[in-house]
């Protein structure tokens, strides 16, 4: 057994599925394709979510297994996550830490009510103690004080921002260190970034929207 199955987090995270898959948006319903796309390509207007705050946008079911496994197997101790939203990703990772005996996980969420729930749900499943949450941009909330050695770093907000968030916690990532980056088709310049030859990764797409990539020694 371990957290990720029994009392409180298994039912816990159960719930929290339902309730991403039977929410809906009135605000996105009003945003046409073309609109979506050039949101999901943009660098400034990110900061126009609260267009759409009422979105879960979590990782999908075998993504937050995939999280779980990556960082138990590995011995994550010290985790950043990019992009809370309501903290299903960040239970999965956060389980793992507390599997593998303990550690910190620096997460952070733009919204505020995000913010918010993320918190009650973190609360609710007996992880909050491991996990701190920063509130604003994740240009500037993870632009210091993070772990001098990053094991796991976790791409999962902005998608036009997956580089510059790269480019922030780099110099911390530990050799070996494992990048998961959700929906990562929508952040070419990232994808170019950890695949390219002498990048000091090695990186490869994962069950069709994930890159996984490693920090090269």
């Amino acid at each position: 057994m371990n957290t990720l199955h029994t009392l409180p987090l298994a039912p816990l995270l159960e719930r929290l599925f339902g309730q991403a898959d039977a929410a809906t948006s009135p605000a996105l319903a009003g945003i046409s394709r073309e609109e979506r796309e050039r949101l999901m390509h943009s660098k400034t207007e990110y900061l126009d979510y609260s267009r759409i705050k009422d979105l879960w946008l979590p990782v999908s079911r075998s993504t937050g297994t995939l999280l779980y496994l990556l960082a138990r197997s590995t011995g994550a101790h010290h985790v950043v996550e990019f992009g809370t939203s309501f903290g299903i990703s960040t239970l999965h990772l956060t389980a793992a830490l507390r599997d593998n005996g303990g550690g910190r996980l620096i997460t952070s969420e733009f919204e505020p009510g995000k913010v918010a729930r993320a918190r009650e749900h973190l609360a609710q499943g007996g992880l909050d103690d491991l996990v701190e949450v920063r509130e604003g941009d994740a240009l500037h909330t993870l632009a210091s004080g993070l772990p001098d050695a990053i094991d796991l770093l976790l791409l999962d907000g902005a998608k036009a921002l997956y580089a510059d968030v790269l480019a922030l916690v780099e110099k911390r990532l530990r050799p070996g260190a494992l990048i998961v980056a959700d929906n990562a088709d929508f952040s070419p310049d990232y994808l170019a970034r950890v695949r390219a030859p002498g990048s000091g990764y090695l990186s490869v797409p994962f069950g069709g929207d994930v890159e996984v990539s490693m920090r090269l020694g």
